[in-house]
């Protein structure tokens, strides 16, 4: 199973560690070690260097650092990257792709595996930053009725209107498997297919458990770097925890597979029993896929008693 790219409450714990570090100090240095990562030709990079950090906020699941004269890093770490915050003169490691040095110390942009995903770009003025934004509400400022508005624009699946960028800002695959089962409502329900009390159970848990994690997460924040940024923690309730049990009702959590993710949910908590369709699996057992949790051990048994 991949990792998913950071989301906002890991976007939020970043933000919280760099605010403390290089809001009011000078840019020295940078240093870019791929070329592939700068996705922009102007401003130049050493435009940059010399002028003061002045906030760092959240453009969706990017963080963008802006400093005098209204220029701004603004960098997507994907799926593998991920900073860190290093004593002033350490030197980069193989998966190093940047290198942001200032007087307290140096932010460096390491990205695991060969694939080169992650990527900075620099631009000046609010016009250019917004260019860079999906569009997608935040969550955590509307109220329910802007909320419904925006999953409503299109009959979609709850899955896949909450990891929509241009719908909801923020938030992927980890998060809204949380959501939804906090919301006790299926991945595959459909937006326009929601009634009254559906739609409010939908917004309280999104802003309710994206608050959990948010504040969760920055506490950590605050008493150090962030160092393990990932989509898979032991106290969620569904999301990377396939085959093992719903902390709810103690149910056996299921996926759903597609290209390189999957869903997570709980059957009983969330489908009224009922196991959804995993691409894959659903392709090779044809009509004999199983409809309930029960039929789907009854095949296991079967399976595994034949000669």
């Amino acid at each position: 199973m991949r990792s998913n790219v950071p989301e906002l409450p890991d976007i939020s714990a970043y933000i919280t560690a760099l605010q403390e570090r290089i809001v009011g100090q000078p840019l020295e240095r940078v240093s870019i070690a791929n070329a592939f990562l700068l996705r922009t030709a102007t401003p130049a990079l050493s435009e940059l260097e010399g002028r003061t950090v002045r906030e760092v906020r959240r453009i969706g699941k990017r963080i963008a650092i802006g400093l005098d004269g209204g220029y701004w890093l603004v960098l997507h770490l994907m799926i593998a990257g991920r900073l860190r915050w290093m004593q002033r003169g350490a030197a980069a490691t193989r998966n190093t792709l940047a290198m942001f040095a200032f007087p307290a110390g140096t932010l460096a942009l390491t990205e695991a595996g060969a694939k080169r995903r992650a990527s900075l770009h620099v631009v000046a003025g609010e016009a250019a930053l917004e260019a860079l934004d999906p569009g997608g509400i935040d969550v955590m400022r509307c109220d329910a009725t802007a909320f419904r508005k925006a999953l409503m624009v299109e009959n979609r699946t709850l899955k896949r209107a909450l990891t929509d960028p241009r719908i909801l800002s923020g938030i992927g695959n980890a998060y809204s498997d949380e959501i939804l089962h906090a919301a006790k409502l299926s991945p595959i329900a459909l937006t326009h297919k929601l009634d009254e009390s559906e739609w409010q159970r939908l917004f309280l848990a999104t802003q309710a458990t994206l608050r959990v994690w948010i504040d969760r997460l920055q506490s950590e924040a605050r008493d150090g770097f962030p160092k393990h940024v990932t989509a898979f923690r032991e106290e969620m309730a569904v999301h990377g925890r396939y085959g093992k049990r719903c902390p709810v009702c103690g149910t056996t959590i299921q996926r759903i597979r597609y290209a390189d993710n999957e869903t997570n949910y709980c059957p009983h908590c969330q489908t009224g029993g009922k196991l959804l369709a995993d691409r894959g699996l659903s392709r090779l057992l044809k009509s004999d896929w199983p409809r309930t949790l029960e039929e789907l051990e009854n095949l296991k048994r079967s399976r595994s008693q034949a000669p």
